[in-house]
């Protein structure tokens, strides 16, 4: 069970009379919702090459906005002065800026209803904060790394880094709403590159190893297997600078949890986050092909396809008790069978679909993905942890494999492509195995699977069990404009593709 409490110096910062103060003030403006946010978020980075530490920083975002709903418009103002008169300012502004957006607003803005949680706390699971460990322990781990991934002959040069984050929030609003959290996350990293003197091929190899809602525990513990990693790393990076390029084709393909989170995080997560469906997410990395009205209709993908939303999965990124609109965290279907029946929303969403929460909530309810990545930005539907579910007795990576009589096996992310409606797509990888008869037959090199969204996964003939599921994910997903990241999880088992186009990256460089 995680030994973590909430840390003290934010409990003494001003943040409940600050909240106080604003929300009295914008309610004697005429406010008929306002919310208030007090944030505090501590960053901590250190990278490491080739045995030396070449950068360590540090830096802390705090501050505290108003949000308001007034004559049916959105207002919204922040400020970094802690006092009282700063915090009346801020809501006064708040209720300026939706005087002015309610002459230009067509459909009042409508919050879906949540319950009230009265002066709540919750703390994400970990051991030990990895802000609390001092920089020197460490920078001497990730020099260390460095040096070990040096001793490989194939290897000429060794990155490593960690990145740290502690993140705060009070949350209160004129309906009683009051929250208190606290979340860690880190992620840890390192790479080897090297080439090949004969050919001169030049390439790298990286850790597979996940971000996670962790503590320093997950570096020094038995989450990971860092020094078997760490040993194997140079020979693969030797073998992938010897293998041959592949042939482009047809594949059946056999794609481990540490590659496949990232397909799911673009042509699933992305996708059903119901402001790209209804269009409203436009500018940034565009809208989305599964419309609102394809919902339990669309055939996402093949029958063994289950994909969840979930906002409290255990060591999640995207985890947390309470959303940014007070919203209680859940999880939901958001594909069943192969079809489409969820999307990803908040409160304004879902009280414009309120058909989504079934009947139940006639009037709608969030299920909890609102979210702002500091206290100078608006909260905005973001992303939960979308997860790929195994199947409760599936089979092994090994057993999957020996279905394949010429195949790939695909290990670990690297770059991808998708267009501005999460449809047309290509991603490669890490490292790529041939298959064949059963068997894995060796390293390839040079690999990029290529697809839409649905023939892709409608492709997917099995799904592992239990024991092949990992959670996976992205430390610095962007989204909206003004541009916010956030970090989410994607769990998935291994996963057998059959006849997925494969394309040969050098020879696709050269068009």
């Amino acid at each position: 069970m995680s030994s973590a409490r909430l840390d003290e110096t934010f409990n003494a910062l001003p943040h409940r009379r600050l909240g106080d103060v604003a929300l009295g003030r914008a309610e004697s403006l005429g406010a008929s919702h306002a919310e208030f946010h007090f944030e505090r978020n501590r960053f901590q980075y250190l990278g490491a090459r080739d045995g030396v530490l070449q950068t360590a920083s540090d830096s802390e975002d705090l501050g505290f906005s108003v949000r308001v709903v007034h004559g049916g418009a959105w207002g919204f103002a922040s400020g970094v002065v802690l006092t009282d008169e700063e915090a009346a300012r801020v809501a006064e502004t708040a209720v300026a800026v939706a005087r002015v957006a309610a002459a230009m607003t067509r459909d009042p803005v409508v919050l879906a209803p949540e319950p009230v949680y009265d002066d709540v706390t919750w703390v994400s699971a970990y051991d030990v904060n990895p802000l609390e460990v001092a920089t020197a322990e460490k920078a001497a781990l990730l020099v260390e790394w460095t040096a070990r991934l040096r001793t490989g002959a194939a290897v000429d040069h060794a990155t490593s880094f960690l990145h740290q984050v502690q993140e705060n929030k009070y949350y209160a609003d004129l309906a009683g709403t009051r929250t208190t959290q606290q979340r860690v996350r880190l992620q840890p990293g390192f790479e080897a590159s090297g080439s090949d003197e004969t050919t001169g091929l030049f390439d790298s190899m990286a850790s597979i190893a996940p971000p996670v809602g962790r503590g320093w525990e997950y570096l020094t513990g038995a989450q990971w297997d860092w020094d078997a990693e760490l040993t194997e790393v140079p020979d693969l990076l030797a073998e992938k600078l010897k293998a041959p390029s592949v042939r482009a084709g047809r594949y059946d393909l056999v794609i481990d949890p540490s590659n496949l989170w990232l397909t799911i995080h673009e042509s699933i997560g992305h996708a059903t986050e119901l402001d790209r469906a209804l269009g409203y997410e436009a500018n940034y990395a565009g809208t989305s092909f599964a419309t609102y009205d394809k919902l339990g209709n669309l055939h996402y993908g093949s029958p063994v396809m289950n994909v969840t939303g979930d906002r409290t999965q255990e060591h999640g990124l995207a985890t947390i008790g309470w959303d940014d609109e007070g919203v209680q965290t859940q999880r939901w279907d958001i594909i069943k069978d192969g079809l489409l029946v969820g999307y990803q929303l908040d409160r304004p969403m879902a009280a414009m679909k309120p058909e989504l929460s079934g009947p139940e909530h006639p009037q709608g309810r969030s299920n909890g993905c609102a979210y702002a990545d500091s206290p100078g930005h608006i909260p905005i539907q973001r992303m939960a942890n979308v997860s790929l579910e195994p199947a409760p007795d599936g089979p092994s990576t090994e057993d999957l494999i020996s279905r394949v009589d010429r195949g790939i096996y695909v290990v670990g992310d690297k770059s991808w492509s998708i267009d501005m409606q999460r449809f047309n797509f290509q991603f490669t990888g890490q490292r790529f195995y041939k298959i064949t008869d059963g068997k894995l037959d060796g390293m390839l090199r040079d690999v990029a699977y290529q697809a839409t969204t649905t023939e892709f996964w409608r492709s997917m003939e099995a799904v592992g069990g239990p024991q092949t599921w990992v959670l996976g994910g992205a430390f610095n997903c962007g989204k909206a404009q003004p541009g916010q990241v956030a970090a989410v999880s994607h769990g998935c088992p291994t996963s057998l593709f059959r006849d997925v186009n494969i394309l040969n990256t050098l020879d696709e460089a050269g068009h």
